[in-house]
């Protein structure tokens, strides 16, 4: 396997590059509409913030309902058939998304879109899977960084240009957002090539396997995984609070209009990126993945309850640093956990880190949005509009601590079979 490794850099490389370029368009279209979708569930609702709030709940939940069942199907689906197709099919489900909402006449239809959407979202679980399969373990960490940058890259610009587009006309960012997406879809489909042999694959499909307890199974099965899979979904509920009320919170709390909005969030998306890009490898190298994995843990809780706090736009500023470097955690913790599988249970395994994600983004808006729905209508006795966001923090801080305790380098003879 060593020499086979050494024989492939330059095909690695190669699809490594597609995948990196899938997952920056992907970027570019979510950070499009971020800073827009609230505003529009707010021009829907007569402009009451709170209603907005809850609406967004709903939508939320919905997606997050829809992937705690899908995810894992098109996981296992990946480890059978390839991970091309399955990708190629969530992109055409996105880009059909984003043409509903930009169509939508009502909450109903906005509502429809997030459903199609969440039955189709594997993108990115299945692009992690394409990394793994053509990374060798002890590079994964680095190149999940990479793909995290890819996504920071789109964010650097997409809620910046969404922001400025839906001072415009609110509906346009998602008309940009569609075409962006179809042309992903238009490229994966003339020129990503298959990283899953027909030989690794699985044999036939199992059911077992793609339904989201048989999904979970694997995390329980390998017992070293069970405590990275709770920092993982600890991660993801506390990582739903920026998408749950966070443009809501900024045009409330300092008054920001979309377009300015969309600026805080290139600032952040340009932190992002440098942490990302130029961090994730020499802290890796430096602390090892579980040393990134706390720092990342440790700066994300921090960061979080500055934001919380933050009386005066200086304050909220000030705590975007310490948020950024919350992008050291997936890199770690997907190094580690994509060392624990064999080759033919990595899609399996991001599918049952999406379905996490998807309880995540079940809980999560029902959690920060309520939250931050109830703050505000008792603002005048409580005064406590971050109330959501410092309970993010709090969950952060259980993360560090589960990883303290737990994470752990993989024995040798795990890192040799997820090789293959």
């Amino acid at each position: 396997m060593a020499e086979q490794t050494a024989a492939a850099p330059p095909a690695r490389r190669a699809a490594f590059g597609f995948i990196f370029a899938v997952a920056l368009i992907n970027s570019i279209s979510f950070g499009l509409m971020i800073p827009i979708l609230p505003n529009l569930v707010k021009s829907f609702t007569g402009g009451d913030t709170a209603a907005a709030s809850e609406w967004n709940v709903v939508f939320a939940v919905t997606w997050g309902l829809l992937q705690f069942f899908f995810a894992p199907f098109l996981g296992v689906l990946s480890d059978r058939v390839g991970r091309r197709p399955v990708l190629l099919v969530s992109l055409f489900g996105l880009a059909i998304d984003f043409l509903v909402m930009a169509l939508a006449p009502n909450l109903m239809w906005l509502w429809i879109g997030r459903f199609i959407n969440g039955l189709t979202a594997a993108s990115m679980p299945t692009a992690n899977a394409y990394v793994a399969d053509v990374t060798p373990p002890a590079e994964r960490a680095k190149a999940f960084g990479w793909i995290g940058s890819a996504m920071s890259f789109g964010f650097v610009g997409g809620p910046a240009i969404g922001g400025w587009l839906g001072d415009i006309d609110l509906r346009l960012p998602f008309y940009v957002a569609a075409a962006l997406t179809s042309l992903n879809w238009l490229y994966g489909l003339l020129i990503l090539p298959e990283s899953h042999p027909p030989e690794k694959r699985l044999k036939k499909f199992d059911w077992s396997r793609a339904n989201p307890l048989g999904s979970l199974r694997l995390l329980r099965s390998h017992h070293e995984l069970v405590s990275l899979a709770a920092i993982w979904f600890l991660y993801q509920l506390a990582h739903m609070v920026y998408p749950a009320i966070f443009v809501l919170y900024m045009g409330h709390r300092y008054g920001w209009s979309p377009a300015l909005i969309g600026l805080s969030m290139m600032v952040s998306g340009v932190l992002g990126v440098l942490v990302q890009s130029f961090l994730v490898g020499p802290t890796v190298q430096r602390l090892g993945e579980r040393g990134a994995l706390l720092l990342g843990a440790a700066a994300g809780a921090t960061g979080m309850a500055i934001y919380g706090w933050a009386p005066a736009p200086w304050a909220y500023f000030a705590a975007m640093p310490f948020a950024a470097l919350m992008a050291l955690v997936i890199p770690g913790l997907q190094g580690m956990m994509t060392r624990r599988v064999g080759p033919h249970e990595q899609g399996q395994l991001q599918g049952a880190n999406q379905g996490l994600t998807g309880i995540a983004a079940l809980a999560g808006p029902i959690l920060f949005g309520l939250t931050f729905a109830w703050s505000l209508r008792n603002e005048a006795v409580l005064q406590a509009p971050g109330l959501a966001i410092y309970i993010a923090a709090g969950l952060m801080v259980l993360a560090f601590v589960i990883a303290l305790r737990t994470a752990k380098a993989p024995r040798p003879e795990l890192s040799k079979e997820a090789v293959g």
